[in-house]
């Protein structure tokens, strides 16, 4: 008795979503109307996953404007599937509006979100309950479009392993269930993931136990009990990215504060923050300006030829040693073009000279600082991609009232800067980055800190965040501790003790420490069951903790070096890792690429599977 070969799709978010779609659009041409059997595993509703589920605070934003967000595939993306164009969220939105498309169910029952939906615009920086919402129509728009022969299962549940030989067919064991899903192949698009706490923080919990504190670990600030933190009391919270920018809206918007005339009206139920970081400062703020004029051809130092150099050279690929110079040198492209593009009158010399000159030049070498002190007289108007990175580098204040001054000074230029057109090289900057990051997915990992380099330049907060962050300061319910910053635990006084380099001697004692990032999955302390299973069973770990997969198709690799015929993964817990699930229209989206290769790879796959009696198991 012939039967329909079964994919199951374990992670239901928006980088499962996306290989919905794209199995959609490629399975006429690669699968024609054969039967298929898709099961979908997540404890949490197709479309918007975990992170971007209906029920979480409507405080909480998107940290891109709505006409930056899409989940369809445009010519811009180098892919071998068909294009299939969709609306951007702010589009969609548009059409609920005018009547194209229905309200969604969530906005029928709760008048925020259809009020937001009424006032979106394309500048507009959105809640997360929307974008679950735009996620959830993608998803049952991606659904409705596969061939008529393949059935969609939702198993709202946990994927806990992975069983069965590579040539063969899979089980999936879901959580509370004794009989597993049975599989032709298995794609686990399970999104971020917790991880038990690292050594310093198993530590700082003790500490906490022993003296009646509170410790906080990393955690998606979005599920943290944030009721353990008293109101008025000081709070150290360590980490200045986007999850402190969460922490910060929950404990003042969240408590009943708001915000007048630019400045902030506690509540009175509000802890004191007070925030530092290796860095020390916020993320760089979004960019508030559209894009004119004529673009930087991307890439250019930093191609497909340039990738496949670094692979095939002797010995491993030292990120800082031999990637990074062409990174440099691909931004410093981006930003030198629009510089004698846009603003011609801050240069000096033959554009077309310096651009054969810029080429030439070893992007290691001296000659290109030499190139371009030479061509580009303000200092300020030359790419110090170090200051960008560290801008507190060698800053010292000689007080906390100081530092707290310096502090807001540097975050309103930072915001002057970003939202000023005279200053587009900033942008070129940033589609620099857009494009190096997608050419270096096909390296692997890349390490920890060209991820956090690009998330501190590219993956800023809103503007109006960093605003009222300057408004909480002069309010004093968040104070800063600069860069370096320590954490003791003071058995004496049973008390956090914070410090930091920028005020040297200067140190804040606190009953309660919040570490705002996201978990470390390192394969020693992934939380995800399946994750672990998955490493037990021999897939390859990267040296930074990545499960290892093929640059290609997204095959899982195991420690033979061999990937795994019918095992796939995408996602940020992958060595093929992308900024986001979703992109901004136009720009490549590498997320994409991927989706579209693994969907080709798995129904081509399924298809010669496929006899006249069935599959072969």
């Amino acid at each position: 008795m012939s039967r329909a070969p079964v994919l199951v799709v374990i992670g239901a978010g928006p980088r499962g979503t996306g290989l919905i779609e794209r199995i959609a659009a490629n399975a006429p041409e690669l699968y024609g109307d054969r039967p298929l059997d898709i099961r979908i595993v997540d404890p949490y509703p197709p479309g918007g996953g975990r992170v971007w589920r209906h029920d979480q605070s409507p405080l909480l934003w998107m940290n891109s404007m709505a006409e930056d967000v899409t989940m369809f595939t445009d010519e811009t993306v180098r892919q071998e599937g068909p294009v299939r164009p969709g609306p951007a969220l702010h589009t969609w939105a548009a059409d609920i509006r005018d009547g194209r498309l229905p309200l969604p169910d969530e906005a029928g029952a709760e008048p925020g979100l259809r009020a937001e939906i009424e006032a979106l615009t394309g500048d507009t920086f959105p809640s997360r309950q929307l974008q679950g919402a735009y996620l959830r129509w993608v998803y049952g728009r991606a659904v409705a479009a596969l061939p008529e022969g393949v059935d969609v299962t939702w198993h709202r549940g946990r994927a806990l392993r992975i069983t069965g030989p590579r040539e063969g067919r899979q089980r999936v064991w879901l959580e509370g269930h004794g009989t597993p899903l049975l599989a032709d192949a298995v794609a686990v698009t399970i999104g971020h993931l917790d991880a038990e706490p690292e050594p310093e923080h198993v530590g700082l919990a003790e500490f906490a136990d022993r003296h009646g504190l509170v410790h906080l670990p990393p955690d998606f600030t979005a599920d943290s009990d944030l009721s353990v933190l008293p109101g008025g009391e000081p709070v150290l919270v360590r980490g200045f990215g986007l999850a402190f920018v969460d922490l910060m809206v929950l404990l003042t918007e969240g408590r009943g504060g708001r915000y007048e005339n630019g400045e902030y009206v506690p509540s009175g139920r509000e802890p004191v923050l007070y925030v530092g970081s290796r860095r020390g400062v916020p993320y760089h703020s979004k960019i508030g300006y559209a894009w004119e004029g004529e673009r930087p051809v991307l890439p250019r130092f930093l191609g497909p030829d340039r990738t496949e150099a670094l692979l095939k050279q002797d010995g491993p690929v030292d990120f800082r040693r031999d990637v990074w110079p062409h990174v440099a040198k691909e931004l410093g492209h981006a930003h030198y073009h629009r510089l004698f593009t846009a603003h011609p009158e801050r240069t000096r010399g033959d554009r077309a000279a310096f651009e054969a000159r810029y080429a030439a030049a070893d992007p290691a070498g001296p000659e290109l600082r030499a190139l371009v002190e030479a061509a580009v007289p303000d200092p300020a108007d030359r790419l110090d991609l170090e200051a960008l990175d560290r801008p507190l580098d060698g800053v010292r204040h000689s007080s906390y009232d100081a530092l707290q001054k310096g502090m807001r000074d540097h975050i309103t230029a930072d915001l002057e800067r970003r939202h000023d057109p005279g200053r587009s090289p900033d942008l070129a900057v940033f589609l620099g980055l857009l494009s190096a990051y997608g050419q270096l997915l096909r390296l692997g990992d890349t390490g920890d800190w060209w991820h956090g380099f690009f998330s501190h330049l590219a993956s800023g907060p809103p503007g109006p965040r960093l605003r009222r962050l300057l408004a909480l300061s002069r309010a004093g319910v968040v104070r800063f501790i600069g860069a370096g910053m320590t954490v003791e635990a003071d058995e004496r006084r049973g008390l956090f003790v914070a410090g930091g380099t920028t005020v040297p001697g200067l140190r804040t004692t606190a009953r309660a420490l919040v570490e705002a990032r996201l978990p470390d999955p390192a394969p020693d302390r992934v939380r995800s069951t399946l994750l672990r299973e998955l490493y037990a069973d021999g897939a390859a770990a990267t040296g930074s903790g990545l499960l290892s997969v093929d640059p290609d198709d997204g095959r899982v690799l195991y420690r033979d070096g061999r990937p795994h015929a019918r095992r796939f993964a995408l996602g940020p817990f992958t060595s093929t890792r992308t900024g986001a699930a979703f992109t901004r229209p136009r720009t490549g989206g590498p997320a994409f690429r991927q989706n579209d290769a693994t969907a080709r790879t798995a129904l081509r796959l399924l298809r010669d599977l496929v006899r006249d009696d069935g599959p072969r198991t």
